[in-house]
């Protein structure tokens, strides 16, 4: 794999010296391809040429190599029709640990940083780059092919390649860090990823339930920004900005979901709640009874401490603040939590609804002090002057 990355080092710093001159090629991927290739002979030649006594064993790797190329023709070739999923689907092999399987795709596929993937698995940066580094080595010791796994091995990676699928839509839901509230490119990328996968899977019901969370996701990505870029929470949305053709595709594809049969799992029942949302036609038409028991159901299928706090949430929209506020409040000594920002923001929102202003207004300022998104700092601080009674900052 280290080699796989210098290779492909060298073919882009190659297009950076020559496209500026040429032009960029009518097929810059192929054109990427064939220069790692040409590359990657050119190192093995070298290797060959240190040792002379290696002659006979190189003529032999130049017969493999032509049978690889072959074999590799028709792989490209195969039923998953895409290259970014087939790789997804090739780095999330078995012999790794369901994390480290995806924290390596997704540093390596995804265009995530180590520092995003830390935020999406609430664990320090340090231990996604452990994690990827101990991934590169596992697959190098095990001398792992990279081959597109077909039958039982392609349902065994499913679970691992959605995940890799649902993180980087977060991530373009809601940015990490930097200026943009948002980063569609990444929300794009995943969406086209999920359809080619219920394409290619169309009998797994979580493939259309991944895919209905983000169609429904994605159908409020223009009313969650405001003019100059700011964001908008969900209730303060102007709903006719909404996009009804990825509401209606969502909406079709966990239909899709159900009709498969089964409990719903963890994604369906995501989108299942997103659907709650997108069907009012008002936040006071929202049916919070319906999301809390789907948060319930959600909580005791896969639980994890971000659903609790989801369920918090829609607690306190169901029964009132102090509900909410009581569940949450469970969550404050939770080791995971503890510089996740949405914590003493969500507790900050319950807070200024219980008239508790004062101490509203020291959540948001922590809240602010833990992101590392500039447009959120800006609107935590906002909302942290109003619990004072003052004008924003500036």
């Amino acid at each position: 794999m280290g080699v796989a990355e210098d290779l492909a080092q060298d073919a882009l710093l190659a297009a950076l010296e020559q496209w500026p001159n040429s032009g960029v090629p009518h097929n810059p991927g192929a054109w990427l391809m064939a220069s790692a290739k040409h590359r990657a002979i050119d190192h093995l030649r070298r290797l060959q040429r240190l040792d002379r006594k290696h002659e006979e064993i190189g003529r032999a790797l130049d017969d493999a190599h032509d049978d690889g190329v072959r074999k590799l023709d028709e792989h490209l070739d195969d039923h998953v029709g895409d290259d970014l999923l087939r790789l997804v689907f090739t780095s999330c092999h078995p012999v790794l640990s369901p994390d480290a399987r995806v924290a390596l795709t997704l540093r390596l596929l995804g265009g995530l940083t180590t520092d995003e993937i830390a935020r999406a698995f609430l664990v320090p940066e340090s231990t996604v780059a452990q994690r990827i580094v101990r991934a590169k080595r596992t697959l190098s010791e095990a001398r792992v092919p990279f081959e597109v796994p077909r039958g039982t091995d392609l349902a065994e990676r499913t679970t691992a390649v959605l995940g890799v699928i649902y993180l980087i839509f977060n991530e373009g839901y809601s940015a990490t860090a930097g200026e943009d509230w948002t980063r569609p490119g990444l929300c794009e990328e995943a969406l086209r990823l999920g359809r080619i996968l219920a394409e290619l899977m169309p009998a797994e019901p979580e493939v259309h339930g991944l895919v209905s969370l983000m169609e429904i996701q994605a159908s409020r990505m223009r009313a969650r920004v405001g003019p100059g870029g700011e964001p908008v929470l969900l209730l303060d949305q102007d709903r006719g900005r909404w996009d009804r053709v990825l509401i209606t595709r969502g909406l079709a594809a966990l239909e899709r979901a159900g009709r498969l049969g089964g409990a719903l799992g963890p994604y369906a029942l995501q989108a299942a709640i997103a659907a709650c949302h997108v069907r009012a036609l008002t936040p006071e038409d929202t049916d919070w009874g319906r999301i809390t028991a789907l948060y319930d159901a959600l909580s005791s299928l896969s639980p994890s401490p971000v659903v609790e706090l989801n369920r918090a949430v829609a607690v306190s929209m169901a029964f009132g603040p102090a509900a909410g506020l009581e569940v949450l409040d469970t969550l404050l000594a939770e080791p995971s939590l503890r510089n996740y920002h949405l914590l003493p923001s969500v507790r900050g929102d319950l807070l200024v609804k219980l008239g508790r202003r004062d101490e509203a207004r020291h959540e948001f300022q922590r809240a602010a002090g833990l992101t590392r998104n500039e447009r959120e700092r800006r609107l935590l601080l906002d909302r942290a002057a109003a619990c004072a009674g003052l004008a924003p900052p500036a």
